[in-house]
């Protein structure tokens, strides 16, 4: 398969997931979002996707590099477009429960938080990213 050059036009293709639990204690409903020192923000797991790769496997991939953590998939969310470094950047989230795992500080994402939705939604760095707490709750509640 031929590679095609990549242009300021070219569309960078991302996934990442909502990764949600149950708190260990009192069963409560959280959200987990990263720190990317790199841009000092919160936000929720994501990265780009390998050439070839299915968006929902890129998805989870970047899961578990980024928080440690395997998660099962639900439906997917909207898609969130942006311009990222003077390109168009799209990425698409999935629902995902997280299952089991730890987080380990790494080069990429420093620091990790369980937050409850409302907490979730005030943190997040980027108004384009809150809207997925909503859509996330109503997932959630139509399974």
């Amino acid at each position: 398969m031929p590679r095609t050059k990549e242009t300021k036009d070219t569309v960078v293709r991302a996934a990442g997931c909502v990764l949600w639990r149950r708190a260990p204690s009192g069963g409560s409903l959280e959200l987990c979002l990263v720190h990317r020192p790199k841009y000092d923000d919160w936000s929720w797991p994501k990265g780009k996707l390998k050439p070839g790769e299915d968006p929902l496997a890129g998805a989870l991939r970047e899961v578990a590099e980024e928080t440690g953590y395997t998660a099962v998939p639900g439906v997917e969310l909207s898609t969130v477009a942006y311009m990222a470094g003077g390109r168009p950047k799209r990425v698409r989230y999935w629902v995902a429960e997280a299952t089991a795992g730890r987080f380990t500080p790494n080069k990429e994402v420093d620091r990790l938080r369980w937050l409850p939705p409302a907490a979730a939604r005030d943190r997040l760095t980027q108004f384009r990213d809150r809207e997925l707490v909503d859509e996330l709750l109503t997932a959630l509640r139509l399974t």
